[in-house]
Order: structure tokens, then sequence, then C-alpha cells
């Protein structure tokens, strides 16, 4: 009872301190592993477990590949295709054109990076199309999370449930199971963005200057002047270049004096042409416009090499195959497609560790010990037959929908990857009291952690669009709630039917 009691204790500061932003996820999350293993509920081995866990060193991997697809500039013929000059363009029709595609590319890249790809273009095209950008930043965000679910690699939250089910001796997802019900989801929602989306968001013209110097960027974790004041942090001296303004929370700050700089604010600058040269490939900053297009030439064959490195990547993982591995197995396949193209420089091999996001990889390895602290002190057993003992003789379809809104709730308030490890071990717990196959519970904690649309904290990608779109968290809920519903609707109406209890 005592190591329960430090266990929930421990998580419910936890939750506290990542809503209220105190640190990195990674680093509370961290500590809270500490906290653990200093009080003897966890050994040494349960705390290093998730920092040699397969899941956690493949998403490491796949932020490598991510990269390679964005520095091989890949994607820009289909920008071209997507982006007409054309102004003879409507919202419906932009959507049509740009949801079905990025949830496409985000079923086989990290979210993050394709939506950082995809502003700057979209800016463009609204300002040439004269289009609200507030029409499309949020779709956009939520398209890349409807990817996401569609396979193993669409998200970082599938490799982690995927890797505490091998973890727990079950077999674990393969390439396109989740895909059963997630390409469900993702038509259902693209329908829904395509036919109803348009009035529930704000309207304000794109307000992109023509004005060259003008550069937008986001801030990194890697910023250095991270809670630093303008006064404490001389942005000019460091970058040379002046700022105009920020937006942050969907707010706009005009007067710099007293501003501090704060993850994902987003920063309108006075900057010379070069700027971008410069930074334009740095993790301190995402780019995302500088008034004009900023192609670099990248040789052809890099382009096609990429391309055929990730459809080799995901045959590999689908089917496997010898002599690599006798059957899929998603590591051994990114990790080779990693070396082929640090080697023939697709991505600057010199560089490679900035292209990886240490925190999210910290917070994955910590939830795994977390969820571990919660199997052996008791608490997911507890918590398992709490939610069973609601009612009498509960069937497992309502457990399912209970697990799955814990789930929800919870990644709407802190993180998609510790929502789904604290998930896990109770929803295993409760079928194995139950008497049924885990593997529906295992996919519902997969789906509900990544359906994150009523909050622009929940998920990295709807934190960036929210400082370049300036919305409010009430625009989140209010485009959010029917794709959430709709997320919800789905899995409960499929998941049993795919996978028997």
């Amino acid at each position: 009872m005592g190591d329960c009691l430090i266990v929930i204790v421990a998580i419910a500061v936890m939750v506290y301190l990542l809503i209220k932003e105190y640190l990195r996820p990674g680093l509370i999350l961290f500590s809270v592993v500490v906290l653990l293993l200093a009080s003897g509920i966890i050994s040494t081995t349960d705390a290093l477990a998730g920092f040699s866990n397969k899941g956690m060193i493949t998403v490491a991997l796949l932020f490598l590949v991510s990269e390679g697809i964005r520095s091989s500039e890949c994607l820009t013929p289909i920008m071209s295709h997507l982006f007409p000059s054309s102004e003879c363009s409507t919202i419906r029709r932009g959507y049509i054109r740009i949801v079905p595609t990025v949830a496409f590319i985000s079923a086989f890249l990290n979210n993050t990076p394709i939506v950082v790809i995809f502003i700057p273009h979209i800016k463009a095209w609204c300002k040439r199309a004269g289009l609200s950008l507030k029409k499309f930043l949020i779709p956009l965000s939520y398209s890349a999370i409807l990817g996401g679910m569609c396979t193993l690699i669409g998200t970082s939250t599938n490799l982690v449930v995927h890797g505490l089910m091998l973890d727990a001796g079950l077999e674990g997802f393969t390439m396109f199971e989740l895909g059963k019900v997630g390409v469900i989801i993702a038509t259902a929602g693209a329908i829904y963005m395509v036919l109803f989306i348009k009035q529930l968001l704000p309207d304000s013209p794109c307000n992109t200057s023509s004005n060259r110097h003008l550069v937008e960027v986001v801030l990194s974790p890697r910023f250095p002047g991270i809670m630093c004041s303008t006064e404490q942090f001389d942005f000019y001296k460091h970058y040379g270049a002046h700022i105009i303004s920020a937006r942050r929370d969907g707010e706009q700050i005009d007067d710099m004096e007293g501003y501090y700089y704060k993850e994902n604010d987003a920063l309108l600058l006075s900057a010379d042409r070069n700027f971008v040269d410069t930074w334009g490939s740095s993790r301190i900053f995402l780019i995302t416009t500088n008034g004009t297009e900023h192609n670099k030439v990248v040789p052809r064959w890099k382009q096609w090499l990429s391309l055929l490195l990730l459809l080799m990547m995901v045959l590999g993982a689908s089917v496997g195959g010898y002599p690599l591995s006798k059957g899929p197995d998603m590591f051994i396949w990114a990790a080779v497609v990693v070396t082929i193209m640090a080697f023939t420089g697709i991505f600057p091999a010199k560089r490679y560790t900035k292209f990886i996001s240490w925190d999210i990889l910290i917070t994955i390895a910590s939830a795994f010990a977390i969820s571990r602290a919660m199997s052996v002190s008791g608490l997911a057993e507890a918590a398992a037959a709490a939610i069973i003992s609601l009612g009498h003789d509960l069937s497992p379809h309502l457990i399912l929908a209970l697990i799955y809104l814990f789930t929800n709730i919870i990644t709407e308030l802190i993180t998609n990857n510790a929502a789904a490890a604290f998930a896990f071990p109770i929803a295993l717990s409760a079928a194995e009291q139950l008497g049924v196959n885990p593997m529906p519970f295992c996919v519902a904690i997969a789906i509900a952690a990544s359906a994150s649309f009523c909050s622009p904290i929940g998920y990295q990608t709807n934190t960036i669009v929210q400082g370049l779109g300036g919305y409010s968290f009430k625009d989140f809920i209010r485009s959010g709630l029917p794709m959430t519903a709709i997320a919800f609707s789905v899995s409960m109406i499929f998941i049993p039917i795919f996978w028997k209890f």
C-alpha cells in the first residue's frame, strides 16, 4: 500500500508539473523515475530498461529518416502540384488537396517535420490565393495526427505501445495493423474537415508580409535563450535579426520589453537575406517563412534515393526478408536506411545528433519505467479493479470505452507518449481480470493517445500551429470536439470487430 501511495503522489506531482510546463517533459518524467528508484519501488534494471527498448531506439532512427527526407527536398515536386500558381482556389479545394496528402505522408514519416515542411508552402499559397491562413493550419495538424494512426511508424506513440506489448510478452503490432481502424478514422476525419471544419475556425486574412526581409521562426527546445528575457538574451547580438513581435497561446505580443522566450513561441523578425541560409538548417529554429521561396539545390539522385530508401524501409518492416531479417523488424530496416542516408550525405551526418529530439526519447524511456512502477506497486491492478467495479458485470466493451476516454483525457493534458505508458498497465491488468484478449485494449490506447484534437498542448504539431496561426484554446475545442467524437465512435465500433475479446 505504501509503494502504491508513493507512485500515486509521484504521478500527481508529475502531471501538475507537466501542465504548468515547469520543466521540459523529459526531465520531469526522469525526475519521477529517480524518485521511484530511490524509493526502492523499481530496480536499476527497471529504470534503465526503457533506454534500451527497441521501440524507443527506433523512434530515434525515424527522426533521422525524416530529416533525410526533409534535407533531400524530395517532397518539393509534390508541393508544386499541390499548391499551383493559379489563384482560382477555395478553402474547400485546399482541404481536398492538403488533407489526404498530409495524412498519407504522415503515415510513414514523423508528424512534426511534415507540418514544418508544409507550413511555409501553405502560407505562400494562402497569400497568392487570398485565403485565410487560419482556415488551414489546424486542419494541417489534424491531418498529420490522423495519418500517424494508420501505421506502426506513423507516430512515436504507436511504437511506445508496441514496445510495451513486447515487454509484456505480447506479439505487438504489425506494420499496417493499426490501419484497420486508423484508415477509417482518417477517412471520416477527412470528410468532416472538408465539409464542416471551415465554419468552426476563425477567419482572418493571411498576414504574411511581402517584404523579403521578414522572417518568421518558431523557437525550438535548443534555443539557448529559453526562459530568458530580451534584456538577458540579446537576440540581435546572437543572430543579427531584430524581433518585431511574438505570438504565444494565440495572442500577439508587440511590446517586447519584459518579454521572455518560451519554447514554441513564434517570432516575426527583421533580418538580412543571409539569415535563412545561415540558420535555416539549424535546430535552434523551425524556419516557417521568409517572404520568398527558399529552395536549395539538391541533386536529383539524392531525391530519388531517399524515396527508394523510404520505400525499402516500409516494405522491409512490413514483410521482412533475408538477409536482413527473418521477419518484419522495423528497427533493423530503419537502422539500415539511416546508415545509407548518412554515408551518401542525404542528411548532414556530422550533425546527426541535432536532428534527434532527445527530450522525446527521454520522455519515452522514462515513461517505460513509470509504467513498470505502476505494475510492481499494485497501482495498475487496483486502478483496473476500480474501473471494473464501477458496475456489476460490466462488459469488456464498456471497459474498453472507459480506458479509451481515460487515455484520451490524459493525452490532452500532458504528452501522448506518457499517456500511453500510464494507461497500458491498467488496460493489461483489466484484460487479465476480465479474462479477455488484451489486444483490443492495446489498440484503443494507441489510438486514444494520438487523438489529441481539443488541446494545443497535447500534441506538438498542435502547439506549433497555435503560435503561427494565432489560435485560441477555444478554437481547438470548437474544431476538435467533433474530431474527438469521430475517433472515439469509430474506435468503439470497429476495434471489437477487428480484434475480438
